[in-house]
């Protein structure tokens, strides 16, 4: 193993080092193996540098880039550093630039014009048909879709750009070969198959409170246009929306029901300049080279089977919550106001029904 390329990566991985730091660090120590050789009086001379940082290098070691780079080897995946040609050029651009990445499945799609399709976890109906139609009509127009591989919207642009026959990318919290949330175990293998699964930190790392606002500058970072669907209060898409506007990417909105608590935050972005999505053209207009759909281009099939006609009100308020994505039992409980034994009554008629499946793990699906 190329013990530079393992020493970069240990420096890399190293608490508290971050872009500037390591080159500031090769400044001094011209190389990776020198900074885990160099004294600490001298690594805590270089400019920029805190005694923890400092620290946290001298009780280090290459050991911690080799594991790193065997496990991602073992997976099936490459590391790109931030002078490999295949590393992002548009990742290169951000403030705080991650000095190394994980990535499995199809290098080539880092290479192609890309669109960020994020939204809420809890999202409408309505939220899951636009993002459904936009990934679609984005991947078959030769973009790819880059999302955060979270429930909801994430997992329905994940899919539809997937099911269209084009390419998307999942930009992780986590480590490869980590997967959350496990509800997403089919989506992180067939994107991991068929299209690009990217992340900075070490396989099997899992995932903690502060790694998915990192993942989300990510996420901004590799899209010329970042689109939020729906977004509540407080949601990470608007995280991912003010990290696009921080590195001078374009942020599109598409407007929400004014009395719909999912679409507040999106809607606020609108009223403070964001550009509203009115239309997949809207969209195109952003990218020049995008081929653009044949006359009479229909869009994706139907998501799911229309409800029956029978079907009560009550049931039909329920079985509207639920998307082709699976959704937990205690969401729905949210999402519906309704006791949980009077919910499970309601789905289990549905499941009878064939509207909806359940799945292990109490996790709910239409058909």
């Amino acid at each position: 193993m190329d013990q530079q390329r393992a020493a970069y990566v240990a420096l890399a991985l190293a608490p508290g080092i971050g872009p500037s730091r390591i080159h500031a660090i090769l400044q001094v120590c011209h190389t990776a193996t020198g900074a885990f050789s160099a004294p600490f009086e001298l690594l805590r001379s270089i400019p920029g540098m805190n005694t923890a940082a400092a620290s946290a290098i001298a009780a280090g070691g290459v050991s911690a880039g080799v594991r790193a780079l065997e496990e991602t080897e073992r997976l099936g995946g490459r590391a790109l550093l931030a002078d490999d040609p295949d590393y992002p050029a548009l990742l290169r651009e951000i403030p705080d630039s991650p000095p190394v990445l994980f990535a499995l499945g199809d290098l080539a799609l880092l290479e192609r014009p890309a669109v960020a399709i994020v939204g809420s976890r809890d999202h409408s109906t309505y939220g899951g048909e636009v993002a459904r139609s936009l990934a679609w009509g984005a991947a078959s127009a030769g973009l790819v879709v880059v999302s955060g591989m979270a429930r909801g919207l994430d997992a329905v642009a994940h899919t539809a750009a997937l099911d269209s026959g084009g390419g998307t990318i999942g930009v992780l919290g986590n480590g490869l070969g980590v997967i959350y949330p496990t509800a997403n175990r089919g989506l992180y293998q067939r994107v991991a198959a068929s299209g690009l699964l990217l992340t900075e930190f070490p396989p099997g790392e899992r995932p903690t409170a502060g790694s998915f606002p990192r993942r989300n500058r990510l996420i901004s970072g590799l899209a010329r246009v970042t689109v939020v669907v729906e977004a509540g209060e407080g949601s990470g898409a608007l995280i991912t929306a003010g990290t696009a506007l921080d590195q001078g990417r374009e942020v599109m909105v598409v407007p929400g029901n004014i009395t719909s608590p999912s679409s507040v935050g999106a809607n606020r972005l609108i009223r403070d300049g964001a550009a509203p999505l009115l239309s997949s053209d809207d969209l195109l207009e952003q990218y020049p080279e995008a081929v653009r759909p044949p006359e009479g281009f229909a869009g994706p099939p139907p998501a799911t089977k229309p409800l029956p006609d029978g079907l009560g009100a009550a049931d039909r308020a329920v079985a509207e919550l639920i998307g082709t994505e699976p959704v937990l039992l205690d969401d729905l409980v949210g999402r519906s106001g309704r006791p949980p034994q009077e919910l499970l009554a309601a789905l289990c008629g549905l499941e009878i029904a064939g509207v909806v499946e359940q799945q292990p793990g109490r996790l709910f699906r239409r058909v």
